[in-house]
């Protein structure tokens, strides 16, 4: 994508806005100079790079890579076949790096992530057929229990509930898989009393509750939704995000 001048990062921009930014995924200050550089090159949109200078950084740099590469292939990739392989590397990565450091609460929170996308990818029944399933989720609460304060892990395993839900019904994806719609609601509520303002997940929220509504729409949804849109994007990440609820808040 384009960087528009208002998404251009630099050390100062980057630490000025960096709360505001890193609200929802309680990502420390970068300490490094290289790690800034690939911090700013994610929030100013240029996605590529970010993953490339984060994988020459090693270890220290697989949290900026990985989101990187996420966010480039979720709304910037054209071919689903390299979203797949984008979203497995990212998982492959993070494992490896929990099973260095089975404390490292952004690993598990990657790992699970990227197979939460690599399974609405490929559809959520065949990852569940595949296992994939219980991995996703046996990530994502590893993250939670090492790192409560961290949004969006309630997001991820939120919508994981909402996902399944939405594939095979209430009734089978809480005696098969040990999901349920009242959990869902409760990990969507955490996180926005963890993170009202951050913009990602008031829509990733909308979007699960949108799902996860039995009976219709009571407001809620969109009323996210429209907190979302009244704010102004601080970064290219956000200028994607609220694009894409600006169209679906319209349907």
């Amino acid at each position: 994508m384009t960087t528009s001048v208002a998404h251009r990062f630099d050390r100062a921009k980057l630490r000025r806005l960096w709360s505001r930014l890193h609200a929802s995924d309680a990502e420390p200050l970068p300490d490094t100079d290289r790690l800034t550089e690939a911090w700013c090159h994610f929030h100013s949109g240029q996605f590529e790079k970010a993953v490339a200078l984060g994988l020459a950084l090693g270890a220290q740099g697989h949290n900026v890579a990985n989101k990187a590469a996420c966010i480039h292939a979720s709304y910037l990739e054209p071919s689903e076949k390299q979203r797949h392989a984008v979203f497995l590397d990212v998982a492959r990565r993070a494992a490896d790096d929990c099973g260095k450091d089975p404390h490292n609460a952004s690993a598990h929170f990657w790992h699970g992530y990227a197979l939460g996308r690599y399974s609405e990818g490929i559809s959520v029944t065949k990852a569940l057929a595949m296992g994939i399933g219980s991995k996703t989720k046996q990530a994502l609460e590893t993250s939670i229990a090492l790192r409560p304060d961290r949004a969006d892990a309630y997001v991820a395993l939120a919508m994981f509930h909402a996902d399944i839900i939405d594939k095979v019904g209430a009734l089978i994806a809480h005696m098969t898989y040990g999901v349920r719609r009242d959990t869902g609601m409760a990990l969507f509520s955490k996180a926005l009393s963890l993170s009202p303002q951050s913009p990602y997940v008031l829509v990733a929220c909308a979007q699960g509750r949108q799902m996860l509504e039995s009976t219709g729409d009571d407001g809620g949804t969109q009323a996210l939704y429209q907190h979302a849109l009244r704010m102004q994007p601080a970064d290219a990440h956000e200028a994607l995000l609220l694009a894409l609820a600006r169209e679906q808040a319209s349907v």
